[in-house]
């Protein structure tokens, strides 16, 4: 008698034509590659020095620019000549500079469905479990492989179910929850998992909020992330691509490696200070902390909707003086969403810079770098040191409601009091 399947499980199961169980390892292959200007140029050289001359199909290929964009130095220019040079000889569609972070655009343009596998040259490529794809980053090494064959070998991860209840309180959101989430189980404690959440809480939550949550599955050493899809996710999809139907509903008696259970009805803003990403506290705990910047944008909360959390809070004020305040939405269609409902205008009345779709000061590649002494809370998903800069410098990690609300004072702030 057949066991029950995780979603995983039967991700593989349906990509390898047979039964496939956590722990087993398979050559399956993969839907979509992704590559940008950081990685992609070492695993370009990897698929060449296997001898590489046409890639496996150029059509599941998502190549772009984002995290040194426009060129910041000569050695990044390189890189861009490079990829497209590349891009144009194998007939890859090049978003270039153009449409923003490689998560998202991947998403907004349909180039994953539901059921698919799909491997990028970067940690955060979990972020696409939020269509209920197993999607999960690689080395350029493997890039290098997977670009020339089409597929590659995986270790079936084990699954940790994740359920949340409840309805999030004001100005709390999926942010505050998954780094409440990563304060429970650690840094490592789902390494080589797959992350499955469920729960009333996630039926109901928008695609923006599942974005947030699958993206940071890898700050808990995830492997993946996924939300099982639906009608909501159907609706995201619908004009963006055709797919397959899967049934990737678990199993009831699915074998589980752990189960977790949240109800959120009194879950408080959350931040994670320095310097890990598990080192998560109430806002209450570090109310009063100055800052010397804030970022709102990110791969995890650059979204329209998370612009939405921000300008709310910031209603007619003005953001301090003492701050630097950095908005940076993650696309092309999120920023321009952003710019026709006026937010962008009312950011710069404000006195924030909004900059055009890329990684920003993330992971202080560009632009945004801190310096000695100096402190930054940031909606995005890393606060190690050295991330945005000195490594003599902070960096905290918040939701953009509760950044927006400390850039209003120009020290970490309980948004529920603005």
């Amino acid at each position: 008698m057949a066991k029950g399947m995780t979603v995983a499980e039967k991700i593989f199961s349906s990509k390898c034509g047979r039964e496939i169980g956590a722990g087993e390892v398979v050559m399956a292959p993969i839907d979509a590659a992704m590559i940008h200007d950081i990685t992609g140029p070492l695993a370009i050289t990897q698929f060449r020095e296997m001898g590489g001359e046409r890639v496996f199909d150029p059509e599941k290929i998502i190549l772009l620019f984002d995290h040194q964009i426009p060129a910041d130095s000569i050695p990044a220019a390189k890189n861009h000549v490079m990829m497209r040079a590349f891009a144009e000889e194998q007939g890859i569609k090049n978003y270039d500079l153009r449409e923003g972070v490689c998560h998202q655009v991947a998403l907004e343009k349909g180039r994953v469905a539901p059921g698919d596998i799909v491997v990028g040259s970067d940690s955060h490529t979990c972020m696409y479990g939020a269509v209920g794809a197993f999607a999960t980053g690689i080395g350029s090494t493997d890039m290098g492989f997977a670009l020339k064959f089409g597929a590659l070998y995986f270790r079936v991860p084990e699954s940790i179910r994740v359920d949340a209840t409840g309805v999030f309180g004001k100005r709390v959101g999926p942010k505050d929850l998954i780094l409440r989430m990563a304060g429970d189980i650690g840094a490592d404690g789902a390494t080589y998992r797959a992350l499955e959440f469920g729960g009333s809480t996630f039926s109901s939550m928008e695609m923006s909020g599942r974005m947030t949550c699958c993206n940071m599955a890898i700050e808990m050493g995830g492997k993946a992330g996924i939300v099982p899809h639906d009608e909501i996710t159907l609706k995201y999809l619908k004009g963006r691509g055709s797919f397959d139907p899967i049934d990737l509903t678990p199993d009831s008696d699915a074998i589980y490696l752990e189960k977790r259970a949240y109800d959120i009805s009194d879950l408080s803003p959350q931040v994670a200070v320095p310097h890990n990403v598990d080192n998560v506290v109430p806002v209450e705990e570090v109310a009063g902390q100055k800052v010397d910047q804030v970022f709102i944008g990110s791969c995890t909360n650059g979204r329209f909707e998370d612009m939405q959390e921000a300008a709310e809070v910031l209603g007619n004020d003005s953001f301090s003086e003492k701050v630097r305040v950095i908005i940076i939405p993650a696309s092309r269609d999120e920023y321009l969403k952003t710019l026709r409902a006026g937010l962008i205008e009312r950011f710069v009345e404000a006195g924030a810079l909004v900059e055009a779709p890329c990684c920003g000061p993330c992971m202080g590649g560009a632009f945004g770098l801190l310096a000695p002494g100096e402190v930054s809370l940031s909606t995005s998903n890393r606060n190690f040191r050295g991330r945005q800069g000195s490594t003599e410098a902070e960096v905290y990690l918040s939701s953009p409601a509760t950044a927006a609300a400390s850039a209003l004072y120009g020290e970490i702030t309980d948004p529920r009091g603005v």
